[in-house]
């Protein structure tokens, strides 16, 4: 059983995009605790579906990944992907402010997503500007994917490979052009990744929905299967 983990932030606030530290530290056991393997998105793509193993990844690079997230993470040699949104890059989360439950917090900058790089975080594209794709034309596409690239890598000097689609939002021309920019693309699609995943569509389990305690250590048990299915059609409607 194979699965791409996603967070946001950490923090108390209770919000959709939160993670309660309390929960992550939880999370963070279980997963140094070897149930699982825990390995990039290539690796996991590369691994058979019968293997239990899981790649975590954080939206947007909130601050408080570099203070909560990634202290925990790195002390246990587990890998990570921050997705970047690339002009936002030391401001906020800005286009999150007609959403009333999700506070405004820092992003990091640039000089701390680069030595994050270099302690083994990996990261990735969330756009330029966390623009809904499946609003814009195919240059506007374009534009927030490649000039992410370009931002990332003159930043930082990585090449992203990875990207997640803002807000989760997909369409054919959104994923065309991710599948020609990127080696990889995540949505928010509430799935476990399967042999057949496409690798411009590959689907996340939303770690908000796993903060009571033993239900991602329930993995592989029916109750986690029913749980998967039963978000996923909930998600969908």
């Amino acid at each position: 059983m194979r699965a791409i983990l996603m967070y946001h932030s950490i923090d108390t606030s209770g919000s959709t995009v939160s993670c309660h530290p309390d929960a992550f530290d939880r999370h963070v056991r279980w997963l140094s605790s070897g149930r699982v393997e825990v390995t990039s998105i290539e690796g996991l793509l590369a691994l058979p579906s019968s293997v239990d193993a899981v790649a975590i990844t954080f939206d947007d690079g909130f601050v408080n990944f570099r203070d909560i997230a990634a202290p925990r993470l790195l002390a246990n040699g587990l890998t990570s992907t921050v997705f970047v949104v690339s002009e936002q890059a030391g401001r906020t989360n800005a286009w999150d402010r007609r959403e009333p439950d999700i506070p405004q917090q820092p992003l990091l900058d640039w000089p701390a997503l680069a030595r994050l790089r270099e302690q083994g975080v990996m990261l990735g594209s969330h756009s330029r500007t966390h623009a809904n794709l499946t609003t814009l034309s195919r240059a506007r596409i374009e534009e927030e994917l490649c000039g992410s690239v370009e931002i990332i890598e003159r930043e930082t000097g990585a090449r992203p490979a990875t990207f997640a689609y803002p807000y989760g939002r997909v369409n054919a021309q959104a994923a065309a052009v991710a599948e020609r920019v990127f080696r990889y693309a995540c949505t928010t699609e509430f799935r476990l990744l399967d042999a057949g995943a496409r690798l411009a569509r590959l689907p996340r389990l939303d770690a908000f929905y796993f903060q009571e305690p033993g239900l991602l250590e329930s993995w592989g048990t029916r109750r986690f299967e029913t749980f998967i299915r039963r978000r996923h059609r909930q998600r969908r409607l």
